[in-house]
């Protein structure tokens, strides 16, 4: 008799694990100013680390009144994958030990010193008005004993997809913090609770393209989010549940101002351009 065939095991997706594994609460990252949670998830004999920030340990902002913060960073996601460019971890909106939350995988970095290191080939601070071969100028920064210096990011297509995605989604809040280097190389963005709202917040670190042409990546992505976000589309439904109606009407309007452009975004001179503190 021929022994039976050996079924390989299912692979379990990144969404599988987050949604549907066990949350074992693990420690607290302080630093934050809402409740984050370092967890680990398990489903299936898969394990992994992830951060689950409950609803309930977010504090209430006076202007984002709808919604929560762990809805938007879960829309930011599922722009960041619609667009094809995979910039935000694996997130999902499930219940946990502390209620309903986000859950959002975690990204190992480089260790010790090799990720400042790497967080500094992306930004820097230089003496002098030019930003030098292979950096984008953001402005100048206040730093102490009456000096200051030229804020400077890379010029690298990874930031400027990342610039791309955040003037999609609105992207009041991206600080260098909310880069992750990761050790295969990927750079990662996380942080994205406020988000999409109806009027214009753009704040952003990464404004060295502002005014530049679009590139032909970036045109292309937007025209297939442009698509994708009819009405009655896979992606619309989903946002729906997510974001309010007057929010993805003002989102579907960024994605087309970006095409008739055919530009990155400028700041608009109405408040400050660039968060603080920047990092």
């Amino acid at each position: 008799m021929s022994a039976p065939e050996r079924i390989p095991p299912r692979s379990v997706t990144p969404q599988e694990l987050l949604a549907r594994g066990e949350l074992t609460v693990r420690g607290r990252i302080r630093e934050a100013s809402n409740a984050v949670l370092y967890c680990t998830v398990a489903y299936e004999g898969v394990t992994a680390a992830c951060v689950y920030k409950p609803v309930a340990g977010e504090r209430p902002l006076w202007d984002f009144p709808d919604g929560t913060l762990a809805q938007r960073e879960v829309a930011a996601y599922e722009l960041s994958e619609a667009m094809g460019w995979g910039l935000v971890p694996p997130t999902v909106l499930r219940d946990g030990p502390y209620g309903r939350g986000m859950c959002q995988l975690w990204i190992d970095g480089p260790a010790g010193d090799a990720a400042a290191q790497e967080v500094q080939r992306l930004l820097a601070l230089v003496e002098g008005d030019e930003p030098g071969p292979g950096w984008k100028a953001v402005g100048y920064a206040d730093v102490g004993d009456d000096r200051t210096a030229l804020l400077v990011h890379a010029d690298d297509e990874r930031l400027r997809r990342l610039a791309v995605l955040d003037a999609v989604i609105n992207n009041g809040d991206r600080k260098g913090g909310h880069l992750l280097p990761a050790a295969d190389g990927r750079l990662y963005a996380i942080d994205h609770g406020v988000t999409f709202n109806a009027d214009d917040k753009l704040r952003t670190l990464l404004w060295g393209w502002a005014g530049e042409p679009l590139t032909d990546e970036a045109l292309e992505a937007l025209r297939r989010l442009s698509a994708d976000l009819a009405e009655g589309s896979r992606l619309a439904a989903r946002l729906a549940e997510l974001i309010t109606s007057a929010e993805i009407d003002a989102l579907r309007a960024r994605v087309g101002d970006l095409l008739r452009t055919g530009r990155h975004r400028e700041p608009s001179g109405e408040w400050p351009a660039i968060p603080w503190p920047p990092v």
